[in-house]
């Protein structure tokens, strides 16, 4: 039977699949319609801004690093050029590890070279240039050159280096830059300079480098590059230069510090020299030293080790975190102090019979049968022990303490050097705070004697004792010791002074002053370093000193040729020149070499000598007393005669005898600390937090300490 269709209904079905079809597809361009307006309009901004972003790409330009020079213009910290072997890992269409193997046919490739590409790769954009190898010799470039064709993606650049011309001089002082590790990226990243350290790969790790590095740094530039889909470089749009960083002139005159570390031979120690009336730092010394060049591109595992087992400590920065006992160079403040408190007057004078009694226990003399009588003067020419074991004993402890903070003894100077040592000025209130058994916290007025002679809890370090003097010499007038003179603009040329003031004034009376002057005077003319002084051209102001490395058993008499050398005596000075009106300031500090007039006062010697007349030294700095002289022997009842001049007359000194043998205040109600051995045979180092010194032990002189 035939089927007869409804078309009309049929036709009616087709209209509404029509209708519903016309409608969904309304809605849906209404929908993307929507969703244009939306990105096009509502969010225009937020998403050009991300499509710029995929477009165009910022490449840090790295400033130029900058210099540093001595007062005179001598450049000490510079940068150079040279070619780097650069691969750019967005233009390597091969795989990279191939690519690397067959340059290592054309040029030098170590392992650390390899390790180092890698982490600059997590670290970069793959458009960015990667040193694969720097420092390249012509020969190197030469051969790559001419198999140039064979490597796209990588090409030669000329880059800037550190160097440090000098080598081992100054190193202490001027520091190093190094590789930018994990640890001071995180601190970078997180800190304000985080944009201007984008592609930065080297930074100051120690001295100067470190403590200036935001001035030496400069500001980074950019380079705005547009890249395509792939990641790759199209075309660069825009540069923005960037700023050289700013130069430093140092106060110090390098010359003189070649002079210096050439004195001191092989033999360690330190000196700092201070313009007193401006507190320039005119040479700062710490030996034995290393060169700074090493580490820039990451030191080598043997010379690492070399340096870091060398029982010499060449890395340890003697004069910021050296701490040693001040010896009898603290003889002359301690006088100062007696004065200004009205204890003692300058003619006031004791009968020294070569020992002091203290209770039950006997401190001697360096020389027996003693001094005789002894006042102010001839205490500080001859450095007479009975007569500070007496004054110590009538200041006490605390006001020892107070007179001498603010000459800056234990006292942090704030040079501009990182992790200065703060060293150790003795109290009641000190000694509470550093010991934890109430035994140990109480101070015994025993304690006190030995710390007049400059040993027990002293300890301090030569950049402190060259400031006291410095302050001594400029009249109680403080300035603040620093090592960079001035800042200056690494654009305009524009130059800043670092310290432009004074910091503070010690109320002392000049009359007084002028009296521990005129004694430290006759330390040069007629007392402990005449020898060493002798037909100077100049009149200096001075004061040896002779410090205990490690205490001895009682009664036991000190005998250089029978210790280790590295238990011996510390031997130092201080001095100022011309006496009228100063203009160099020092302290010096020999390890283990013995008594201050036979080894740290020729060394000084030979310091004032170039800085005031220009005279050069042919040789090494000799000890002042020759073999068999009395300033060698053991014999503590033989003191040196020393003649320095016809028209002087002949003074006995104390200081170029051997040590005399005091011996230890030791109560029966308390058993005191002594420094062991190997304590004591080299100045501390101390941890990053190094304003907080150690708790140390005395060391007590169980023999005296003539110097």
């Amino acid at each position: 039977m035939t089927e007869i269709k409804d078309t009309e209904r049929e036709l009616q079905l087709f209209r509404l699949r029509l209708s519903v079809a016309g409608v969904i597809v309304f809605v849906c361009f209404g929908l993307l319609m929507l969703r244009f307006l939306w990105l096009q309009a509502v969010r225009h901004s937020e998403y050009f801004e991300r499509a710029e972003s995929n477009r165009i790409s910022v490449v840090p330009a790295v400033p130029n690093r900058g210099l540093i020079v001595d007062r005179n213009g001598v450049v000490l910290a510079r940068n150079f050029s040279a070619y780097t072997l650069e691969i750019t890992p967005a233009k390597i269409e091969r795989n990279l590890d191939v690519v690397i193997d067959e340059l290592a046919q054309l040029v030098d490739i170590q392992p650390k070279d390899r390790k180092r590409f890698r982490r600059l790769m997590e670290e970069s954009k793959t458009f960015e240039s990667l040193p694969i190898r720097t420092r390249l010799s012509d020969a190197e470039v030469a051969r790559f050159a001419a198999q140039r064709y064979r490597f796209p993606g990588v090409d030669i650049q000329a880059r800037l280096f550190r160097q440090y011309p000098l080598g081992q001089t100054a190193s202490h002082m001027i520091g190093y830059i190094g590789r930018v590790n994990k640890t001071e990226a995180e601190r970078l990243e997180g800190g304000d300079d985080a944009a201007n350290y984008r592609g930065t790969e080297y930074i100051g790790k120690e001295g100067i480098e470190k403590s200036y590095e935001r001035e030496l740094h400069g500001t980074t530039g950019y380079d705005e590059i547009e890249v395509s889909a792939g990641g790759r470089a199209v075309r660069n749009l825009s540069r923005t230069a960037p700023t050289s960083g700013n130069n430093l002139i140092l106060s110090v005159d390098i010359e003189l510090q070649k002079i210096i570390e050439h004195a001191f031979g092989d033999r360690r120690g330190a000196l700092v020299a201070i313009e007193p009336s401006t507190g320039d730092i005119l040479a700062y010394v710490s030996m034995p030293t290393f060169d700074p060049n090493l580490f820039v591109e990451g030191i080598d595992a043997k010379s690492w080790e070399e340096l870091n087992t060398s029982l010499d400590k060449p890395l340890l920065n003697r004069p910021l975190i050296g701490s040693y006992p001040p010896g009898s160079t603290f003889k002359p403040y301690m006088a100062l102090a007696s004065l200004e408190l009205g204890k003692r007057t300058p003619e006031a004078a004791i009968f020294d019979p070569g020992y002091f009694w203290f209770g039950n226990n006997k401190f001697r003399d360096d020389k027996e049968g003693g001094h005789g009588r002894v006042d102010m003067y001839k205490s500080i020419v001859q450095s007479c022990n009975t007569y500070y074991y007496n004054l110590a004993n009538d200041l006490g402890i605390d006001a020892i303490h107070d007179f001498m903070k603010p000459l800056g003894f234990g006292q942090l100077t704030g040079v501009d050097l990182e992790n200065e040592r703060r060293g150790v000025l003795p109290s009641q209130e000190w000694k509470r705070n550093n010991y934890k058994k109430p035994e140990q916290q109480k101070w015994y007025a025993g304690e006190t004697i030995s710390v007049g002679i400059g040993q027990g809890y002293n300890s301090f370090t030569p950049l402190q004792l060259a400031h006291a003097v410095s302050n001594l010499s400029n009249n109680g007038i403080v300035m603040k010791p620093h090592l960079v003179k001035m800042v200056e603009s690494g654009t305009t040329k524009a130059r800043k002074l670092t310290v432009p003031k004074e910091s503070y004034r010690i109320p002392l009376k000049q009359d007084n002053i002028d009296f521990i002057k005129q004694a430290m005077i006759g330390v040069t003319k007629e007392g402990t370093s005449a020898r060493s002084f002798a037909n100077a051209p100049y009149i200096s102001g001075g004061k040896t000193g002779t410090a205990q490395a490690a205490a001895l058993s009682r009664n036991v008499k000190y005998d250089a040729s029978k210790i280790s050398e590295r238990l011996r005596d510390h031997s130092l000075y201080i001095a100022f020149a011309p006496a009228d009106k100063p203009r160099i300031a020092l302290a010096v500090i020999v390890e283990n070499a013995g008594f201050g007039a036979a080894a740290a006062a020729p060394i000084a010697r030979l310091a004032m000598d170039y800085y005031l007349t220009g005279k050069r030294p042919d040789e090494p700095a000799k000890p002042a007393a020759k073999a068999g002289d009395p300033a060698q022997s053991t014999q503590p009842t033989q003191p040196a005669t020393v003649k320095p001049d016809a028209t002087k007359p002949v003074v006995k000194t104390a200081d170029t005898a051997a040590q005399s043998s005091t011996q230890s205040v030791a109560k029966t109600d308390v058993t005191k600390p002594v420094v062991k051995a190997s304590e004591a045979t080299q100045p501390t180092a101390v941890k990053s937090d190094a304003t907080k010194s150690s708790t140390p032990k005395p060391v007590e002189p169980n023999r005296g300490a003539p110097q």
